[in-house]
C-alpha cells in the first residue's frame, strides 16, 4: 500500500489529498497542517472583513472531519513539519499543542506550504493594530480590532490584489481608506494605461490613493496609527493592513537540500517534480521557469493544472505543464 504525505492544507494540499483518494482507493494519505484550518476559502478572507460574506462558517471549504469521512484521509491539523530526511524518506513532525515530535515515513511527499506575507523592515511594524491577511485567525483579529476600537479609518499598504480587495471591503464596511503604494500605479501586473482606469474607479468609490510613495515606518498617534512614507508624508488610521506581497515558504525544502529558483521558490520540472524524484511541490511555493509563481502573482487556475499534472506523474501517466 502506497503512503503519501502532504505538508500543507488549503488550496494546494487539501485538493491534492482529495484528488489522490479518487485516483487510489487503497493508499494511506496523510495531510498535516500547522494551523487550525485544513481547507478554507482564502480568496474570501477580505470579503468576510467587509461583511460581504457574513457567516464565518462559509469560509470553510472542508473540515478535518469532513475530509476524513468523505475521503478516508488521515488529517492532522496543528501538526508542523520540522525537517525532511530524504535518505530515509521520513519527515520529522511536531504536534503543536503538546510539543511531541515523531517521525512520519512516506513513499511520495507533496509540499504545499504556501506563501507568507512580506513584512517590511521598518520602525513600528510590530505595533498593535498593524495586520497582515493570510488566514482565518488573521481576519478574526482584524474583525475584533475594528469592533473593539470602533475604527473609522484604515491605511492599506500595498496596491496589489490583496491590498485592493482589503481596501474595497474596508470601504464597503464604512471606513475611510487610504492605499499607500510604492509604485506609481495600483495593480503592478497591469500596464500603466490599464491601471489608470482601475485607480479612477477606486477613487470614484471613495478610496484615497497615495501612489509612488513607499512606507517608511509606523508610529502610535493619540490612540491611532500614523503611517510615514518615504516622501515625508503621513497618513493616520485606526488600523493598518500590510499587503505588499508574499514570498514562498520554502525553509523546509531549503533545509532538506532541494533546489530553489532564483527568487526562492521550490524549483520543479514540467511534471512538478523537485530535485528529489520522491518529492513534489505545488501552489504558491513552487517555481518553474515559465510560471509566474516565483514572481508571486497568485494563479489558482494555473495551480489546478499543475496539481493535475503532479498527480498524473505520481501514477506514471504522461502529462506535462508545457502542454496546458
Amino acid at each position: 500500500m502506497a503512503r503519501y504525505l502532504i505538508v500543507g492544507g488549503v488550496a494546494g494540499g487539501a485538493s491534492a489529498a482529495a484528488r489522490l483518494r479518487r485516483l487510489d482507493e487503497t493508499a494511506q494519505i496523510i495531510l498535516i497542517e500547522r494551523g487550525d484550518y485544513i481547507s478554507y476559502a482564502n480568496c474570501g478572507l477580505p470579503y468576510f472583513v467587509g461583511r460581504v460574506i457574513p457567516n464565518r462558517d462559509d469560509l470553510l471549504v472542508q473540515t478535518e472531519r469532513g475530509l476524513e469521512t468523505r475521503f478516508c484521509l488521515d488529517v492532522r491539523p496543528l501538526h508542523k513539519a520540522l525537517a525532511i530526511d530524504r535518505q530515509r524518506k521520513v519527515v520529522w513532525v511536531q504536534e503543536v499543542a503538546t510539543g511531541r515530535e515523531y517521525e512520519q515515513p512516506y513513499d511520495k511527499l507533496i509540499l504545499a506550504p504556501g506563501a507568507a506575507p512580506i513584512i517590511p523592515n521598518v520602525p513600528g511594524v510590530t505595533l498593535r493594530g498593524v495586520f497582515t491577511v493570510r488566514n482565518i485567525p488573521d481576519v478574526d483579529a482584524i474583525q475584533a480590532w475594528i469592533e473593539r476600537t470602533e475604527s473609522t479609518r484604515a491605511v492599506v499598504v500595498g496596491g496589489g490584489f490583496i491590498g485592493l480587495e482589503m481596501a474595497e471591503n474596508l470601504r464597503h464596511r464604512g471606513l475611510e481608506v487610504t492605499v499607500v503604494e510604492m509604485l506609481p500605479q495600483v495593480m503592478p501586473p497591469l500596464d500603466a494605461d490599464m491601471a489608470w482606469h482601475v485607480a479612477e474607479h477606486l477613487r470614484a468609490g471613495g478610496l484615497h490613493l497615495a501612489l509612488g510613495d513607499g512606507v517608511a515606518g509606523f508610529e502610535a498617534a493619540d490612540g491611532a496609527l500614523r503611517v510615514r512614507t518615504q516622501s515625508g508624508a503621513s497618513h493616520v488610521g485606526d488600523l493598518v493592513i500590510l499587503a505588499i506581497g508574499v514570498r514562498p515558504e520554502t525553509a523546509l525544502a531549503k533545509a532538506a537540500g532541494l533546489d530553489l529558483g532564483p527568487r526562492g521558490g521550490i524549483r520543479v520540472d514540467e511534471r512538478m517534480r523537485t530535485s528529489d524524484p520522491a518529492i513534489f511541490a505545488v501552489g504558491d511555493a513552487d517555481f518553474q521557469q515559465r510560471i509566474a509563481y516565483d514572481l508571486y502573482y497568485i494563479d489558482n487556475w494555473s495551480m489546478m493544472f499543475d496539481l493535475r499534472i503532479l498527480l498524473l506523474t505520481i501514477f506514471s501517466k504522461k502529462a506535462y505543464r508545457n502542454a496546458y
